[in-house]
């Protein structure tokens, strides 16, 4: 008995040895306003870059630069979570499965070999679904904070529908890296000027040949930085101004800055290039009804809703628009009787998009189903094939300047987000060793 007891004593002390030491390796490294961000936090998004840097056979700067890095995303990140909790933005389960069914089928992937290709990875499947979750909030932060900020003239978009005729169906199309060596907002001379030289020694490094992934997770204030600068394929059109007038004619691998603005000091790099062939497009008119479910309207009830309306629409009890005013959460379309207009389905969310293809007929109505959005009940207008009419310019002028214009206000939101915050990076044992 004595001997049991003293057992149960030394487990016990491991134990609590054990779980003492497993609080110590967790602890709070940054404060951001109401929020915190851990030290688990910090070395997770560390690794993951690790991950993705061996796997692409990229080089990266050291543990201090990459740490840096990370707790601005991260930074940013817990700030927008914050605001979305302020708005009341959630989102539930079903949208969150539908959308990673929708990311396993536009990989052509199975759901179930999706979540081992997921573990493979080394991340566990619930981090990895939460992940998903926290950026389909800060996309809805951005969309109800950014979109407000956007406006665009008629003059814009007639100037633009010009010079899309004047370039002809071949497009230019970049493949473009960045660095921001970035200033205060209301920076002084010598803010200026540091930057300036900074940015100058940069280019000159890349230009002996330094490694633009590297430098730029190292160096860059943008906020693709922990990408390695990576601003993927952009039409000249939907790339800032400043950017778009500086890459005109230039070859693949130019290097390109530093080009000032009111956010520093701007380092591009052409990637690649390719040309767009324009062609013609399948496009889809329809109406929709959208339910959201909530708290007070359960999923199913939500279903259920959409399925009595059909019911009706079918018998000729109700007319398909009259419901859709009255109902559809999709406000814009409502005023329209549901109506969304000419199209390409390319657009919509995967769900919608699969809906839409499989309806032939004119006035043919989908079952009730389910999209990250909600619940849906759509009805087929037409079809037709792109005539390239000029409203069909008109339109895709207007969504050129709209993510243009979204893109820089969302740099700029963002700014100034972090600018008014209160943040305290709390010192590590790393930093006090200088390690």
């Amino acid at each position: 008995m004595k001997s049991l007891v003293v057992s149960i004593a030394l487990v016990a002390t491991l134990s609590f040895h054990s779980m003492a030491q497993q609080v110590m390796l967790d602890k709070v490294a940054v404060i951001v306003d109401q929020g915190v961000i851990l030290e688990s936090e910090i070395e997770a998004l560390v690794a993951q870059v690790k991950r993705n840097a061996l796997a692409n056979n990229q080089t990266l700067p050291s543990d201090r630069a990459l740490r840096t890095q990370s707790i601005e995303r991260l930074v940013t990140g817990n700030l927008q979570m914050q605001m979305a909790q302020k708005m009341g933005i959630q989102i539930s389960d079903p949208q969150l499965d539908q959308t990673i069914a929708g990311i396993a089928a536009n990989n052509k992937i199975p759901m179930e070999e999706f979540r081992r290709t997921i573990a493979q990875d080394g991340i566990p499947y619930e981090v990895y679904r939460e992940d998903i979750r926290k950026e389909l909030i800060t996309q809805e932060v951005r969309r109800a904070n950014v979109r407000r900020r956007v406006y665009i003239t008629a003059q814009e978009i007639e100037n633009l529908v010009k010079m899309i005729d004047e370039q002809g169906a071949q497009q230019a199309e970049y493949n473009m890296g960045h660095i921001l060596i970035g200033f205060p907002p209301q920076p002084t001379d010598d803010d200026i000027n540091n930057a300036k030289a900074t940015a100058e020694k940069v280019l000159s490094m890349l230009k002996e040949g330094s490694d633009f992934t590297r430098i730029a997770i190292a160096s860059s204030s943008g906020a693709k930085a922990l990408d390695g600068g990576d601003l993927g394929w952009m039409n000249i059109n939907s790339m800032p101004t400043l950017f778009a007038e500086a890459v005109q004619d230039k070859e693949k691998d130019a290097l390109i800055g530093p080009i000032r603005s009111g956010a520093g000091f701007h380092i591009l790099k052409v990637k690649d290039l390719r040309g767009i062939e324009v062609v013609k497009v399948n496009e889809v008119n329809a109406r929709h009804i959208l339910i959201k479910p909530s708290v007070i309207l359960s999923e199913e009830k939500a279903k259920q809703k959409l399925e009595q309306f059909r019911e009706q629409i079918l018998a000729g009890d109700a007319e398909f628009s009259a419901l859709a005013k009255e109902h559809s959460a999709d406000t814009g379309s409502a005023l329209r009787g549901g109506e969304l207009g000419w199209n390409d389905p390319g657009i919509y969310v995967p769900a919608f998009k699969d809906a839409l293809a499989a309806l032939n007929e004119e006035n043919e109505m989908s079952q009730p189903f389910r999209s990250s959005h909600g619940w849906h009940l759509v009805q087929l207008i037409g079809k037709r094939v792109d005539d390239a009419t000029d409203k069909r310019k008109e339109d895709k002028a207007y969504q050129l300047i709209f993510n243009r214009k979204f893109a820089e206000e969302t740099e700029a939101w963002l700014r100034e987000m972090r600018d008014t915050a209160y943040i305290e990076v709390l010192e590590t044992d790393s930093d006090s060793t200088g390690n």
